[in-house]
């Protein structure tokens, strides 16, 4: 129990299997796995049933699904009668493009939703592709604005990436960006994941092993506190849905330099102190990471439009009233 809302977790699979949410690693687990195979299965089943028991318990008005694969569609299979709401995030629509078969589970579970939300228009508009017939509200989660503000001891030449260490979140490309620039620039790299030993690995090939930091996993005040000590954030990610770290960073009135892809074509390209470059183009990302870094003085203004137009967008305020309207919407 906190602040007025009740968690109830349930049991999907044999307790060492239940290794599938809350890292960021659900498809990797399940591809080429067979328990990971199982213990999704069990996690899309158990979940319809633990839907049905809390409807009968608790007599919601509404169901708020987040990604509809997999749970929008343990929503549609326990088939409790009550309005749903799905909101898409970026990983469930890049799997619902992979195969005919999954377009036509997400057609089967979005129009058993009364409302259907996606965290950026980028992902709207891929969605509207998969089902044309549904429409898409925009409708970002909420960002701690509080934690990610504004803060001291920022340091010039230090560069921050955040994120899965995968290829889809584009560490390799900012480890040959790194290799570009000049002393005295640093690099943080925070995050996991399956290329991290291949990138360290490339790192000291290019002799940059002294100038980068490897942190692992951080806390969120930790990583906050690194966003406020970095001249610039970079994010070389591709189709990102969002890109909430590019939020957090702009609220700590950090630059973000991003690849033109995804929800960051808008979330940073229309930024007054970020910038976006095509993606792969490593010189550009480069050169861009260097200008920023070096423009703080000058981005002054800019970034605290950027702090204050993302505070307006992702306060837990703000968007608790958007989605007070959609679910009474929803309802009625």
């Amino acid at each position: 129990m906190g602040d007025g809302c009740t968690v109830e977790r349930f049991r999907y699979a044999p307790r060492s299997w239940e290794t599938l949410a809350g890292t960021g690693t659900m498809a990797e687990q399940v591809r080429g796995s067979l328990r990971g195979t199982l213990a999704f299965a069990g996690l899309v089943g158990a979940g319809a049933l633990a839907v049905r028991s809390a409807v009968r318990a608790f007599k919601p008005d509404v169901i708020h699904a987040h990604w509809w694969f997999p749970s929008g569609v343990s929503v549609a299979l326990a088939q409790s009668g009550v309005p749903t709401v799905i909101t898409m995030h970026g990983s469930d629509i890049r799997l619902g493009q992979q195969h005919p078969v999954l377009r036509a589970a997400y057609r089967w579970c979005t129009r058993r939703a009364r409302v259907r939300t996606a965290v950026s228009a980028w992902l709207r508009d891929i969605a509207l592709q998969l089902g044309p017939e549904f429409p898409v509200d925009v409708a970002p989660m909420p960002v701690d604005v509080a934690r990610y503000a504004p803060g001291e001891g920022r340091r010039e030449a230090r560069l921050l990436f955040v994120g899965r260490m995968n290829a889809q979140k584009g560490p390799a490309d900012l480890i040959a960006a790194f290799a570009r620039m000049p002393e005295p620039f640093t690099l943080d790299m925070v995050g996991d994941g399956p290329e991290m030993v291949s990138l360290q690995a490339e790192a000291a090939r290019l002799g940059l092993a002294g100038r980068i930091r490897w942190h692992g996993a951080l806390a969120a005040d930790d990583v906050a506190a690194l966003y406020r000590a970095s001249a610039v954030v970079a994010m070389p990610s591709r189709d990102e849905g969002l890109g909430l770290v590019a939020v957090e960073a702009m609220l700590c009135e950090t630059p973000v330099v991003a690849y033109r892809s995804g929800g960051l074509r808008t979330l940073v390209g229309e930024s007054q102190g970020g910038v976006t470059v095509e993606p792969g183009d490593i010189a550009a990302l480069a050169a861009a990471l260097v200008d920023r870094a070096g423009a703080r003085t000058v981005l002054a203004p800019a970034l605290r439009a950027d702090a204050a137009r993302m505070r307006e967008l992702f306060s837990p305020a703000a968007v608790g009233a958007r989605y007070r309207a959609l679910f009474a919407r929803a309802v009625a």
